[in-house]
């Protein structure tokens, strides 16, 4: 007679594996909660903002610099600091709802004029001799005019509230010169480096 021990394990109940399915439904939302709420990813879709960033690259993006959001929606649960003139953000295209990524070049408050692709914020032009270097304080933006400078702006006012992106890439970026000025709760967050680069692979580049 065989006697060799059976080991073929007892069939499970079907609430054991309702129970691992709730588990996992419950991390998956706390995984989306962080992402929609602390820190996401975003990947470059075009050369608008070269050679600052390029098509391709991996973005990681602080979703709180700006104000904790409740997930999913524009409602703030806390303040943030105030967006900044330089910054790259993520925001929602006014136009059609696209989510980009540009430089803020103008805040509330601020007078702008944009000439051959280059800004002139508050009666001072950001590149010293209308070179190809503009500074916004801290940041020094190397911007690319091959394509030349894109459409000029006449010197305006911009609204409290309201934000100017533009590209780095001056004659090849679609950017406020086309679908005009940002509200502030559209910016989804702040662009804070580039980790992932096609051909360098892992990389780490502060914006």
């Amino acid at each position: 007679m065989d006697r060799s021990r059976d080991t073929t394990s007892p069939r499970r109940p079907w609430w054991h594996w309702r129970g691992e399915w709730a588990r996992t439904a419950a991390l998956l939302l706390m995984l989306g909660v962080f992402r929609a709420s602390f820190a996401n990813h975003y990947v470059v879709p075009s050369g608008s903002m070269q050679p600052t960033l390029e098509p391709g690259d991996r973005v990681l993006v602080d979703m709180r610099a700006h104000g904790l959001r409740v997930p999913l929606t524009t409602w703030r649960i806390t303040r943030g600091q105030p967006v900044q003139r330089g910054e790259v953000v993520i925001f929602d295209s006014p136009a059609d709802g696209v989510r980009l990524i540009k430089r803020v070049v103008a805040i509330g408050g601020d007078t702008v004029e944009v000439r051959d692709g280059h800004l002139r914020i508050n009666n001072h032009w950001m590149a010293d001799g209308r070179g190809e270097q503009e500074r916004f304080d801290a940041r020094t933006v190397t911007l690319d005019l091959d394509d030349g400078g894109g459409p000029d702006v006449p010197p305006m006012r911009i609204p409290q509230g309201r934000l100017l992106m533009m590209g780095d890439h001056r004659g090849n970026s679609l950017d406020g010169r086309f679908f005009g000025l940002v509200p502030e709760e559209k910016v989804y967050g702040r662009a804070t480096a580039v980790f992932w680069r096609s051909g360098e692979a892992f990389v780490w580049k502060r914006l």
